[in-house]
């Protein structure tokens, strides 16, 4: 038999009593060893598989997270500016109903034979306005202020010295604003230095 520092257990003498001794020259502490480190390096490529697989499961959520919220924004964006097409549709009729008010001199709205014309139109100017304001449309603010390229168009510029240069005197058309969203800049006359 082989001489070994430990004891073995009488079963594995008995198991290793006929088995050639050429076979049994390999030290079973080795092999035990290699067994050992090759389950340890397996061990440690699952787990370095399992942090990998981890971050990109964290990643994925992530992902699906910032996809679901972009989501929600463009749905709620559709429904907030859904009418902003119509919305500039109308404003044309908007502004020829202003027209029309402002075509029909002082005097003639007294008038018995245009009074009822003329509350119409100005009855149905006001439920336009209603309207606008119940779907978020505004008219944007711009005589008398500084030209803000953001919401203003400048059409013309005239010298004067009543205002400051960059200020608007004059609106020529109204503009509009959806929400936070330009509908329409409003087409303005701007003040420059005389000369």
């Amino acid at each position: 038999m082989i001489d070994n520092d430990k004891p073995r257990d009488e079963a594995v003498e008995k198991e290793l009593a006929g088995v050639p001794e050429e076979f049994l020259d390999k030290n079973d502490q080795d092999t035990v060893e290699e067994e050992t480190s090759s389950l340890d390096k397996a061990l440690d490529r699952l787990r370095e598989d399992l942090e990998v697989a981890k971050q990109e499961v964290l990643y994925a959520k992530a992902e699906t997270q910032n996809v679901r919220r972009r989501m929600e924004k463009d749905i709620a964006d559709a429904r907030a500016y859904a009418a902003a097409g119509f919305a500039r549709d109308i404003l044309s009729v908007s502004d020829n109903l202003s027209r029309a008010m402002g075509a029909v001199p002082a005097e003639l709205r007294e008038d018995e034979k245009l009074k009822g014309l003329v509350s119409g139109i100005e009855a149905t100017m006001r439920e336009l306005d209603k309207v606008f304001a119940q779907h978020g449309i505004s008219r944007i603010a711009a005589t008398g202020l500084p030209l803000d390229p953001n919401q203003h168009q400048a059409m013309m510029e005239m010298p004067t010295t009543d205002h400051e240069p960059g200020t608007v005197v004059q609106e020529m058309q109204a503009g509009y604003m959806i929400k936070d969203r330009l509908l329409r800049p409003a087409m303005v006359v701007v003040a420059k230095k005389p000369g």
